[in-house]
């Protein structure tokens, strides 16, 4: 491991004693945007995705028609469904009708089983909010008007076949799920801001953390925040995101708490996510305090814990702020416990590493991992649930053998040869100009 490497006992004990230099990080609302031909900033995403999103949405809620929405499990993903929800209901479409479908543990929207599920609720319209994206069959198989609300990174053509799709991950800075469903919301109804500002706020932290700032082209919250304290907001987000990393995997309390709730007090005030919160706080420190090991090249650290509980991406932020070398540029904590026979992983960009320029892209990094096995097949067989998710925030569910062999490609563990510094080498120089010679020569 490189000399420069600074390592405390865990990173959720105390204050360092010895000061580190200062890191410069941009702040996300000031990322570079995309323009259009008219010199328009494309933000949160292409207009021509968000006129045909708000269009299926206004279709999709009259009184009759049948609606699903499937939203992702944390607070952003949750939101977003919970947005959708009442803007739907604002605009005539009968509570009755709407249903929500939540993934299970460990599985896509693309497992059969999920498919089947979602396909019994018999529904003319799908909403599928924060799931990522990825190319595959049609949503279900049945006759259906599906629309993708998302953020991850995707490529052409990553979307479900026949499945509309509006996406932010093209039109910096990204919008979160709850965010980018709240824009296209607020136009559609009045009352959608006064309803659901909060609940954008809440999805958003979620995501991009608690002291994002709300500056354009993010929307003026300034009211929402004079109407709701900040600390109650950021509660939420930990409230929220606890059901689903237990390891009961309950993650229908939280929606709940959100449908029924008219003020962030509301879903504090559920017992039931005090309780989940209480359960993943031990679990995280129980395994936070895993000690790094560092690729042979000293650009990732690896931590490996075993957890049913879904702790990893937490782990992995804690230690991204609190590592600190010139070399490296990704933290991976592997969690060899949530599902039998995989490896559940997630990677977060160090702090000390954020401001690089070139910038670190951990989905291009994690596949340039990959190629450094021996056996070329390795990135294929690694599937499709490897290098998911964000740029920043990236991840994957694979099987446990290629995730030792990924391992193996990064060497780590393995400390690299020691090369002697010069002063070091001349000290161990055999010395000429010694006393003896120098008599010698002057006789």
């Amino acid at each position: 491991m490189a000399s420069t490497l600074k390592r405390k006992e865990a990173p959720s004990t105390g204050r360092s004693s010895s000061k580190k230099a200062k890191i410069e990080v941009p702040e996300y609302h000031l990322t570079t945007s995309l323009r259009d031909e008219n010199d328009n900033i494309i933000w949160p995403a292409p207009k021509v995705q968000i006129q045909n999103a708000r269009k299926t949405i206004r279709e999709s809620a009259q009184p009759n028609n049948r609606i699903l929405i499937v939203p992702d499990k944390d607070a952003d993903g949750l939101t977003s469904g919970c947005i959708l929800r009442r803007t739907l209901i604002l605009l005539g479409a009968s509570a009755d009708n709407i249903a929500v479908h939540l993934i299970s543990k460990g599985n896509t929207i693309h497992t059969d089983v999920e498919r089947d599920k979602m396909a019994s609720h018999n529904p003319s319209y799908v909403f599928v909010l924060d799931q990522g994206s990825r190319s595959g069959p049609p949503v279900i198989d049945s006759p259906h008007t599906a629309l993708i609300i998302d953020h991850h990174h995707a490529e052409d053509g990553s979307f479900p076949n026949g499945a509309q799709f509006v996406t932010a991950c093209h039109s910096p800075p990204v919008a979160t799920a709850s965010l980018l469903t709240y824009t296209l919301c607020a136009e559609l109804h009045p009352v959608v801001k006064e309803q659901c500002a909060w609940l954008c706020i809440i999805g958003t932290h979620g995501d991009l953390g608690t002291t994002i700032k709300w500056l354009p082209p993010f929307p003026d919250m300034t009211d929402t925040f004079k109407r709701y304290s900040k600390k109650a907001l950021n509660d939420c987000v930990s409230a929220l995101n606890a059901p689903r990393r237990t390891a009961t995997y309950d993650v229908i309390s939280a929606w709940n708490a959100l449908v029924d709730a008219t003020k962030p007090e509301d879903v504090l005030q559920v017992k039931r996510l005090h309780l989940a919160r209480d359960e993943v706080f031990a679990e995280t420190e129980r395994c936070t305090h895993t000690p790094p090991k560092f690729s042979y090249d000293g650009k990732v650290a690896v931590l490996r814990i075993s957890s049913g509980a879904q702790v990893h991406p937490v782990i992995a932020t804690r230690w991204a702020g609190h590592l600190n070398s010139k070399k490296l540029e990704v933290v991976l904590v592997a969690n060899s416990g949530y599902l039998p026979g995989y490896v559940n992983f997630s990677c977060r960009i160090p702090r000390c590493a954020r401001s690089r320029d070139p910038p670190v892209n951990l989905i291009e990094s994690l596949k340039s991992f990959a190629d450094l096995a021996e056996d070329p097949t390795l990135r294929e067989r690694l599937g499709d649930a490897f290098a998911r998710g964000h740029k920043e925030a990236s991840g994957g569910i694979v099987p446990v053998e290629e995730f030792e062999e990924l391992m193996r490609a990064l060497r780590v563990g393995e400390k690299p040869e020691k090369q002697e510094s010069p002063k070091k080498a001349k000290e161990k120089s055999p010395q000429k100009n010694t006393l003896a010679n120098y008599f010698s020569k002057k006789d």
